[in-house]
This record gives structure tokens, sequence and C-alpha cells, in this order.
């Protein structure tokens, strides 16, 4: 059984680093490629157990987002104006500091990407910005925050959707072991049933996942979710700051490779009922929190 007081360890041996923390951040920083990062945290392992999913069919060099691991969303979730999720999942971000800079040796190490509006998210989404995204790895859990900042000199304000695109490995999704809980009451919108029909209902119970698609919006939520991965265990997803929706997301067997949708649940954190709007100058923070915790 996977112990909340578990601290993170790194999945596999790191060239470079015989520090078992240290050489997750690496894997999270080289993983994606080799020099500029994609942003998706692809791996986290407390006590040896995965948390974080990768699909077998994900790609790491470049050619579309990565499947698996924390995707980012951003400046849109889902379809629309520009392409799935928005651009922020598809593109490099810089590395623009890391808490190994001012301490080597730190505990609970941090790294920081840094994106900024260029010529091709202008063909998308013509507007300036400022984002960052920072993961640190703490004793018991993993934090991402992400923050946006509508620039001083900017004319107007400017107004977007995000959210964290949360892969977690589960033990068989078509379990009734397998579910989220603390959702029950919330009003939510089905995608599954119809994309274009969006009156949202109120959720009954837990959400399980045996029967098919699973494509759920739920709306100004609680702060946590927890999703039973049929361990014993949970993974708590905490939307500790600035999110007010959790997605809940398995294709079944609409994910055209054998067995593959019963091996995880994305729970993510969301900001998608009511767009964000930034004024010249504002900066938007979002932080999300993951552990394990024993039932």
């Amino acid at each position: 059984m996977v112990s909340h007081q578990s601290s993170v360890n790194a999945p596999r041996s790191t060239p470079g680093s015989s520090d078992p923390v240290k050489s997750s951040l690496f894997l999270f920083i080289c993983s994606p490629s080799r020099h500029l990062p994609r942003l998706s945290v692809p791996r986290c392992q407390p006590s040896g157990d995965e948390v974080l999913f990768v699909r077998p069919d994900a790609v790491w060099d470049k050619s579309k987002p990565i499947s698996g691991g924390i995707p980012l969303c951003f400046p849109q979730f889902g379809p629309g104006a520009m392409q799935q999720h928005g651009f922020a999942r598809n593109v490099d971000w810089v590395v623009c500091s890391t808490s190994a800079d001012p301490n080597p040796d730190d505990p609970e190490p941090s790294v920081m990407f840094k994106l900024k509006d260029n010529d091709y998210t202008r063909e998308m989404w013509d507007v300036g910005f400022e984002a960052t995204y920072e993961v640190t790895l703490r004793r018991d859990k993993l934090k991402v925050e992400f923050c946006v900042r509508n620039p001083p000199d900017a004319e107007a304000p400017i107004d977007f959707t995000a959210a964290v695109h949360t892969y977690v490995e589960v033990v068989d999704a078509a379990s009734p072991e397998c579910l989220v809980s603390g959702l029950k009451g919330k009003r939510y919108i089905d995608k599954a049933v119809d994309a274009n029909n969006l009156a949202p209902e109120p959720c009954a119970g837990d959400v399980t996942f045996g029967t098919g698609l699973v494509d759920r919006v739920f709306q100004e939520t609680e702060p946590e979710a927890l999703l039973h991965v049929g361990t014993g265990a949970a993974v708590s997803v905490e939307n500790t700051h600035g999110w007010t929706d959790t997605v809940v997301w398995n294709p079944h067997e609409t994910l055209d490779m054998e067995g593959t949708w019963k091996k995880f649940v994305c729970v993510e954190s969301a900001a998608i009922s009511k767009k964000v709007t930034l004024e010249p100058e504002k900066v938007w923070r979002a932080e999300t929190n993951l552990c394990v915790v024993d039932l």
C-alpha cells in the first residue's frame, strides 16, 4: 500500500546524479526534449509506485503534444478557435530558474519555466502575455503552479481558459473500486452525452468508469477530489489556488489501444466554466498539489 508519508523518488537511475529527487527533476526537464522542454511532468513515484501515467502512444520528438504526465492546456481548454487545448503543451518553454541555483542540496527541489508570446502563438492568439510554470517535488506531494501575466504595456484585458491535464495511473479503471469522490452534488457538463448541449446537471455520487466514455466538466468544485486507484490508496488532486473547476476524463474504448484506457484516469484542475480575465499588468496564479493518501 502506498503511504502518504512516502518521499518522492526517481523512477530510474539518471546519468549525472545519484540523488533520487534531483534525478526526478532531471527526467522532468530532459525527457520532453533534450534542451527546451515541452511541458508535461512525465513521472512521479512515491515509494516506488507509479502515480502519473504516460500512454504507450506518447511521442517525444515534438511532432505532437505528449500524451501523459501533466500536460498544460492554455489559453484554451478543449476544441475552439485554435488547436485542441491551446498551444502551451505544444511549444518549447525556457528554464528560467531552479532551486538548485541558490541551494544545490535543496531537499524539495523546484524548477520554473517561462513562455512569452511569439510569432507562432500570435498566429492563434494575437495578444501579449507572460506565463510561468513551476514544479516542486515536496517530501510528500507534487506541487505545480501556473501563472499568467498581462504585460504592463497591454492596451486591453486578455481572457482565457486553462487546465492541468493530469494523467493518474490506476489498477483497473473498469473496476468499481476505481472511482472519483468529492464531487457529489456539484453541477457538471457531460460532454460524452452531447458536446453541443452543455446544460449542467448535478452529480448524484461517485464517478466510475466501467460503462463507457467519461468526459465531465464539474463546475465550482471543492478544493479536493480523490481518485481511488484500486490499491487501497487514492491520489488527492487539490485545487489549492486559482482553479475553479475539475475535469474527469477516461476515454474507455474510444481510445484505440487494447486495454490502455483501463490503466489511467485524468482528474484535472481547471478554469473553464468562467473565463479568466486579466487587466493590463495583472497576474493570475493557479496551484495544484498531488499526493497519495491511504484510505
